[in-house]
């Protein structure tokens, strides 16, 4: 049955051809799972996996330490790279992708491994590349270890440069956090995110001219890890997401029980108005990008105040965007009308 009271603004050929079915994208995730979770019985004792399923990251027991690893890549804004020229910070991209996830679950960054692929041999590129992946190991505390570089021309192609970008990192879980204690009357904190950051691109690349936004589609993802780590040990978290693939869609990850009502989201910046200039379905841009949100933790009401100053002492602004309602699923609070943005029933 049709949902009452919702904002439904016309979609633009942009969206219609470009963008990317979400909840198609779920349903490949949820078969992906049903054959994963068969290899745990593979692994008992040391290196046990822990059956934490649709998560930010896989769980595994080290004797009496959880520690959780994660890979992600940076996507198609490495097509923004090729156009700029410009390959020093899309590492920092590859790194903040993988250590912000594991911070949902409670995890410390401990150690991490790139995959550079390539369509040739490209000494400048792999040079340019390393840089951001130093850079953004040395922003989230985390030490690489090792990787690898591919030459692959028959796979590789498409840009100026062509190559691929990934980064796995293994943290050390502080306090495993999955959501399941998030309860009616928490909040809803809202770290800041520095721009786009790396997901949305291929619709972005398209309705946005890199002469004039390049530099600001190619400012790197904000890595939370200090901020986060912080958080943790200060507040009795209850959830923490990564506003990522999906944006705000997939805050129901954390828990499908209860609803999470966003109310005082922030103005946004310069380049979401001109996305949305091109792009005029208000309820897809907040399910694709992260509208100036890059981490939410959802925690008690009387703890949101300390979130804020910690996050002020690592110069990342924040604000309660949203509380925790009976009421399943994501909604918004957009010009006094109601927008759902979760994909369930």
């Amino acid at each position: 049955m049709p949902e009452t009271n919702q904002f439904k603004p016309p979609q633009i050929k942009v969206i219609m051809k470009y963008q990317i079915d979400i909840g198609h994208v779920k349903k490949m995730q949820g078969t992906i799972w049903d054959k994963i979770k068969t290899t745990f019985a593979f692994r008992k004792g040391y290196g046990e996996a822990v059956p934490v399923f649709g998560h930010y990251g896989g769980v595994f027991k080290c004797g009496d330490q959880n520690l959780v690893i994660h890979t992600d890549g940076v996507g198609t804004k490495l097509l923004v790279a090729q156009d700029l020229e410009k390959y020093d910070t899309v590492g920092i991209d590859a790194v903040a992708m993988s250590v912000n996830d594991i911070l949902c679950v409670g995890a410390e960054p401990l150690v991490g491994v790139d995959y550079i692929a390539l369509a040739e041999e490209d000494d400048e590129l792999v040079k340019q590349i390393m840089e951001g992946l130093v850079k953004g190991a040395e922003e989230s505390g985390c030490a690489i270890v090792g990787g690898e570089t591919a030459i692959i021309p028959d796979i590789i192609k498409g840009g100026k440069r062509p190559f691929d970008l990934t980064f796995t990192v293994v943290g050390r879980v502080k306090r495993l956090i999955l959501g399941n204690e998030i309860t009616k009357g928490d909040v809803i904190v809202g770290l800041e995110s520095s721009g786009i950051h790396s997901n949305g691109y291929t619709l972005a690349r398209r309705a946005l001219d890199t002469k004039e936004w390049g530099a600001e589609m190619l400012t790197p993802t904000k890595i939370y890890a200090n901020t986060i780590l912080e958080v943790i040990d200060a507040c009795d978290v209850h959830g923490i997401a990564h506003i990522t693939g999906g944006s705000f869609s997939k805050l129901t990850r954390l828990n499908k029980e209860v609803g999470y009502c966003l109310e005082d989201l922030p103005k946004p910046k310069p380049v979401f108005k001109a996305l949305q200039e091109k792009v005029k379905d208000v309820k897809e841009m907040y399910r694709t990008f992260n509208m100036g949100i890059g981490m939410v933790v959802v925690l008690p009401e009387d703890r949101a105040g300390t979130v804020i100053n910690i996050a002020k002492k690592h110069n990342v602004e924040a604000s309660v965007i949203g509380k925790i309602t009976d009421k399943k699923g994501v909604w918004m609070d957009y010009k006094g009308k109601e927008l759902r943005l979760s994909f369930e029933s």
